[in-house]
């Protein structure tokens, strides 16, 4: 085993012998203290590709891969996200109840705000075309910076992004 290995199992005891439960006392983190795995930045030319297709207000699963591909952009891998399917759904920027803009309910619109976050601070984002037609969302309708794309590059972005020998994240719910 590695240095690393060796503190991976060290810290796998130490997570062990937390109890994370919510009758602990206020302050008290819910998560445990001992984070297992060290904070990994990419090396040079790193890539990090994430796939969304889950359905944007019923999936909390697509809204932390986006949460994810920020902490990746955040650590320096050259990163992207390929929405495709109901996942294009988040990428409107008309999205809102009981008008454009309104929250329905609580954190509706969260992901909205974190595919604008995540393209401020140079993250890639694509979503497919067909997707879009079959959701009824125009181009013009996309949060600003989201780039529309041929339905056959959903495919073809996977074997860029795994030639590049990217981590591939991909996230297919509904």
């Amino acid at each position: 085993m590695t240095d690393i290995d060796d503190q991976i199992a060290a810290n796998i005891e130490a997570s062990l012998g937390e109890i994370a439960h919510p009758s602990l006392p206020k302050g008290t983190n819910l998560y445990g203290s001992t984070k297992i795995f060290p904070d990994y930045q990419a090396e040079e030319g790193q890539s990090y590709f994430t796939l969304i297709h889950g359905i944007p207000h019923e999936s909390s699963v697509s809204f932390v891969a986006i949460l994810q591909a920020t902490r990746a952009l955040r650590k320096g891998f050259e990163t992207a996200i390929y929405f495709y399917g109901p996942g294009t759904l988040a990428v409107s920027a008309n999205r809102g109840f009981p008008t454009t803009g309104d929250a329905g309910f609580p954190g509706e619109l969260n992901m909205n705000g974190s595919i604008e976050t995540y393209i401020a601070e140079g993250g890639t984002v694509f979503a497919c075309r067909f997707g879009l037609a079959l959701h009824g969302i125009r181009e013009e309708d996309l949060i600003e910076g989201v780039i529309p794309a041929h339905p056959l590059d959903v495919q073809d972005a996977i074997i860029h992004y795994a030639r590049k020998g990217a981590i591939i994240n991909s996230v297919y719910n509904l």
